[in-house]
């Protein structure tokens, strides 16, 4: 969990291994991706999520995030209406593609390594976190997701667990999602003034409910001087008589957190 120091030239070879193997295998791979669209709407809601699009964050400036609204709506038009057959996968990548000011894309905040910086595309994160949360709320399964190393934000009126999202890097940092159902789901996404706005639809009206909850939160101090947050992210489904039927393990998440946290109980040196 200690963070490796790498140095520059490690790191520019790094991405481009890693991005140059992804590029192989959406050439070469056997994965069937999801990549038809239908501006007609399924009849059915599975489920509805929104979050806001400007945010007071310490220390960033709010023209950044007025960009990311750019960025989001760009990215929109590309994975809007995708339909995800059975046996098909949905690739956050894959349908967007690679980010760069020829398609529009203005410069965003982008995380790394526990700072922000800007960059071209940058903000599609809150895109990614969008789909994960709405995916967990469905009969889909996530086959890739990246959880967030760092904690760089003290929670602010909190809604969600803290890890319920996923980070995306071009493009070997997917969000990858397999229908392993035999109906089609298909992905609505839209802004308003004020939210990204997202659902999952399908074409039969939806049995299952979802409830998906923070089990286990603990921060340890770690033995090189950083805080560490740490939690496991849970899944109930009830049936439509509203009874439980499976409480399943779904992720854990270990952040390394850039700010000092409130000392309470929850600090251990372990779990």
């Amino acid at each position: 969990m200690q963070p490796k120091k790498r140095s520059n030239l490690r790191i520019i070879l790094g991405k481009n291994y890693y991005t140059l193997r992804r590029y192989l295998e959406w050439c070469f791979g056997k994965t069937k991706f999801a990549m038809s669209v239908n501006t007609e709407l399924e009849p059915y809601i599975v489920f509805k999520h929104q979050t806001p699009l400007l945010r007071k964050l310490k220390d960033i400036e709010m023209w950044l995030q007025y960009n990311k609204m750019i960025n989001l709506k760009l990215a929109i038009e590309k994975i809007n209406g995708v339909i995800i057959y059975p046996g098909e996968t949905f690739s956050f990548w894959r349908l967007i593609g690679k980010t760069t000011r020829n398609k529009g894309y203005v410069e965003g905040m982008i995380l790394s390594h526990g700072k922000y910086r800007t960059g071209v595309g940058g903000g599609l994160c809150q895109l990614s976190n969008l789909i994960y949360w709405m995916t967990l709320h469905t009969p889909l399964t996530v086959i890739e997701r990246h959880r967030h190393s760092y904690d760089v934000f003290p929670d602010v009126n909190r809604k969600l667990p803290f890890g319920s999202g996923a980070t995306c890097f071009y493009n070997y940092l997917d969000l990858r999602i397999l229908n392993g159902t035999d109906q089609p789901y298909q992905l609505h996404l839209y802004l308003t003034d004020q939210d990204l706005v997202g659902e999952w639809r399908t074409t039969i009206e939806p049995m299952d409910t979802y409830e998906v909850y923070e089990k286990e939160h603990w921060i340890s101090h770690e033995y090189w001087g950083s805080y560490v947050r740490h939690n496991t992210i849970y899944r109930k489904i009830y049936n439509y008589e509203s009874q439980l039927i499976e409480d399943k393990y779904i992720t854990e998440n270990h952040a390394i957190m850039m700010y000092e946290p409130l000392l309470t109980d929850n600090i251990a040196s372990d779990k």
